[in-house]
């Protein structure tokens, strides 16, 4: 179990854009995958590393986030008389996981802008940042590793993921050196979303992050930037060049099982592999996907 300081911050506030049109009026966050919304399952993994108060960032029309994480008494009282105790507990899950708030960005000014308004919420703690575009497998822990390297080593610390370098141009990129542990490595410099030429690595950004509370002076002077919008990696990129600010930047290696939910097909594909996961769809779904198989075009 991690420190009971650390808090997550989980920003919401996107437009979902390339979901359009089932975002329309619902939140991205919302969409299922397989029968949980994404955003559960980033809490469920922000529970798992010990972590028991959660901020949720979000914009305007994101209500039904915070109806998911509150209790719905008369559909638990059909399925009670109903005798449907196991659709009871997954009803009930969602509202005991740990305790959520919900703050609203106002306007949309950034991942950068979204962190800093948990400031208040976070005050002078070590805190995690999760997208929720990035699922991470219950069974291959990250979270908990970066704290313990956080409040090992007073450091702000980003996860990372070696990608192909042909897929280095959809992420930002880590330029790094080694440490005395083989999956903490220092990071110099980080570069948005390079061409595979220009890339100082292979090492992608993923969406986890552990910062120390330093990050918001940072935030509230970092001008705009890609997109006229207040960029979380110009400040950390600021901090990983003055170490006297907040302590070394360190990147975390994760080798794990990650699902990208960020576009149409990665979302797809995410659903297909957790649902082959599971014992009451898996054997099924693989069934269905051998059937298939012969009669795909190549």
């Amino acid at each position: 179990m991690t420190s009971p300081t650390i808090k997550a911050v989980i920003p919401a506030a996107g437009l979902g854009t390339r979901f359009l049109p089932a975002t329309k009026a619902m939140p991205k966050e919302m969409l299922p995958v397989v029968d949980k919304p994404a955003i559960q399952y980033v809490v469920e993994e922000a529970v798992a590393a010990g972590i028991d108060d959660i901020l949720v960032i979000i914009g305007r029309n994101k209500n039904a986030l915070a109806n998911h994480f509150d209790r719905v008494t008369e559909l638990e009282h059909t399925l009670e008389a109903k005798g449907d105790h196991g659709k009871l507990a997954r009803v009930m899950e969602p509202s005991s996981l740990a305790d959520i708030h919900f703050v609203r960005q106002g306007d949309p000014k950034g991942l950068g802008h979204a962190v800093l308004r948990a400031k208040k919420h976070v005050g002078n703690e070590t805190f995690a940042v999760m997208l929720g575009d990035d699922l991470i497998d219950a069974r291959d822990p990250l979270l908990s590793r970066m704290i313990e390297v956080s409040l090992g080593r007073s450091a702000t610390v980003v996860a990372l993921m070696e990608v192909d370098p042909s897929q280095i141009h959809l992420y930002g990129c880590a330029d790094v050196d080694t440490t005395d542990e083989s999956d903490v490595v220092k990071i110099k410099a980080l570069v948005e979303k390079p061409s595979a030429e220009e890339a100082p690595s292979n090492l992608a950004i993923i969406g986890r992050y552990v910062l120390k509370p330093e990050i918001f002076e940072v935030l509230e002077n970092t001008e705009p930037g890609k997109g006229g919008e207040i960029q979380l990696t110009d400040a950390l990129e600021e901090l990983a060049a003055d170490e006297s600010i907040a302590g070394p930047v360190l990147g975390v290696i994760f080798s794990g099982r990650r699902y990208d939910t960020g576009d149409r097909l990665d979302y797809l594909k995410s659903s297909i592999l957790l649902a082959l996961d599971r014992e009451d769809l898996g054997p099924g779904l693989a069934g269905f996907i051998k059937e298939i198989a012969p009669t795909l075009p190549e």
